[in-house]
């Protein structure tokens, strides 16, 4: 007769193992004494509670006028909402291990009720480990490690008042950083600015106090000391073209009120001009760009695009400060506020980037691309938004123009580089973009002489239902018919007469042989020190 040896089970002679060890390190901790932190680490883990100390400070990102900080808020709260069903709904139920017995914790540390549900993995460490991976994709150095170094006090202290065994810290850290990261599957994090190589031989005169500056601001509100036209304002010369802009409409400043004092503040020999809703902004932009030695704009995408024109026409550089929504162009040379451009003018960083151009044979040409051009069904997204948003405000009105747009809007028949073609939706960036959403909003490099083309094109039927789900979900690569591609020009032919451009958040109508393309660093820019 033979005798089997008895089967020993390595796997659950592993977790044991692992067990001995996850309590040794608990029992350790729990033994320790370090001064102070008996009063912060409990307080600090009750912050955490339901996630309430990561969405208040995503709250205050939120609100911040920068937008790399809104981002990393939203990439947070994200990851938070995916990691914390993953641990409490899946993880804890399928492992249910007890909680830590705490007779070694001492008293002062178990300062509130113990939690009652199964200990492994910790929900706590999930929530601030998905945060702060979220955080540390998007914002700056100088809060990605408050934050990191916050999530990793959140998840010390789990242990330190008795919560959790050391083992189910580390689980829950590791679920949250992989959720944290797994944003980028669907959501893809963008670089803190775009890179230019190309640099300004020509010197360029800078001063401190703003002499030769000239600033032309396009925006509804104005200052909150209003002078009279052609006077000067406390701290500058100060110029209203035509209509004085009132200087508010209530107690708290504007957002242009704001940025205007810092630049009267920071450049008090600079001329500022506030530029009224009925002035022709490319007449006064003209005008200062010939008598400025740097040529500064405070407005959106579509002022920023008017500025580089008249200082293309009169070789000044330009001096681009965000004032309006999205503010691509500016963000992407890293200025995203007043402050960081007055840094970025006296560190004396001048680059050259590329211009992208259309040009027609037929109606207007002349125009140019800082970042993307469209045609097909954008361009009338635009026009529904305005039409709507004087009733509707600006975001509601562009959901509902989306929508509409999307539900009605019909391919454009037309010659692309020689091919027939029914256009529904395209894109040309000034520029490789990385996004792939309907409206590509960043790239890596601004000087790259590329222009980056997307572009659906139909059959009879476009495929609506699937479009509109691309484009919420952010990827339009999925739509039948997508195509992409990069190269330095790109021809158009409307075979049914006129065609509307959408260029920088503006809007022209051309019409015969429209092409688009690159003019290799042909604009000057000021641009913080850290873009190289």
């Amino acid at each position: 007769m033979i005798v089997e040896p008895p089967r020993v089970d390595h796997g659950r002679g592993l977790l044991r193992r692992l067990g001995k060890i996850d309590r040794r390190a608990f029992d350790s901790v729990a033994a320790a004494h370090l001064p102070g932190l008996e009063y912060v680490l409990p307080r600090l883990s009750r912050a955490a509670d339901h996630g309430v100390l990561w969405f208040t400070t995503a709250g205050v990102m939120a609100v911040s006028r920068r937008a790399r900080l809104r981002r990393a808020a939203l990439r947070g709260s994200i990851g938070i909402a995916v990691a914390s069903p993953v641990v409490n709904i899946i993880g804890k139920q399928a492992f249910r291990r007890k909680r830590p017995v705490v007779d070694l914790v001492p008293p002062i540390r178990i300062r509130w009720k113990l939690p009652t549900s199964h200990a492994f993995p910790s929900g706590h460490s999930a929530s601030a480990a998905a945060f702060a991976a979220g955080v540390a994709m998007e914002a700056p150095r100088a809060v990605a490690v408050p934050v990191a170094a916050t999530a990793a006090a959140v998840a010390f202290s789990r242990v330190y008042t008795g919560a959790h065994y050391p083992g189910d810290v580390l689980a829950g850290v590791g679920i949250g950083m992989l959720a944290g990261l797994g944003t980028r599957l669907v959501w893809p994090a963008r670089p803190p600015v775009a890179h230019v190589s190309r640099r300004t031989t020509r010197p360029v005169e800078i001063t401190e106090n703003g002499e030769g500056l000239v600033v032309v601001v396009n925006g509804k509100a104005g200052v909150a000391e209003p002078t009279a036209k052609g006077g000067r304002s406390k701290g500058g010369r100060s110029r209203s073209a035509g209509r004085q802009i009132p200087p508010g409409r209530g107690l708290v400043p504007g957002r242009t009120e704001l940025d205007v004092a810092v630049l009267l503040r920071e450049f008090p020999a600079a001329e500022i001009i506030r530029a009224g809703q009925d002035e022709d902004l490319e007449k006064l932009l003209d005008e200062a760009a010939k008598r400025a030695t740097v040529l500064a704009v405070v407005g959106g995408d579509g002022t920023v695009n008017a500025g580089a024109r008249a200082a293309l026409k009169h070789d000044v550089p330009l001096l681009p400060i965000p004032g309006g929504t999205f503010d691509h162009f500016a963000r992407a040379l890293g200025i995203e506020a007043p402050m960081d451009a007055v840094a970025a003018y006296r560190e004396g960083c001048v680059a050259r980037v590329d211009v992208g151009s259309i040009t027609s044979r037929e109606g207007e040409d002349g125009l140019i691309f800082l970042n993307t051009a469209s045609f097909g069904a954008y361009p009338e997204l635009i026009l529904r938004r305005r039409r709507l948003e004087t009733r509707l405000g600006k975001w509601p009105a562009l959901a509902v123009a989306a929508v509409r747009t999307l539900r009605h809007s019909k391919p454009i028949e037309m010659v692309v580089d020689g091919r027939k073609r029914r256009v529904w939706m395209a894109f040309v960036g000034n520029g490789t973009y990385g996004s792939r959403g309907a409206a590509p909003t960043w790239r890596d490099q601004l000087d790259d002489g590329r222009l980056d083309i997307r572009m659906i094109t139909t059959g009879k039927r476009v495929p609506r239902v699937r479009a509109l789900a691309a484009v919420l979900l952010g990827h339009l690569h999925i739509t039948p018919g997508y195509q992409s591609w990069h190269g330095g020009s790109l021809e158009l032919i409307a075979t049914k007469g006129d065609l509307r451009l959408a260029h920088d958040g503006e809007l022209s109508t051309v019409r015969g042989v429209v092409k688009f393309a690159k003019k290799p660093g042909a604009l000057s820019v000021f641009c913080p020190r850290m873009q190289g």
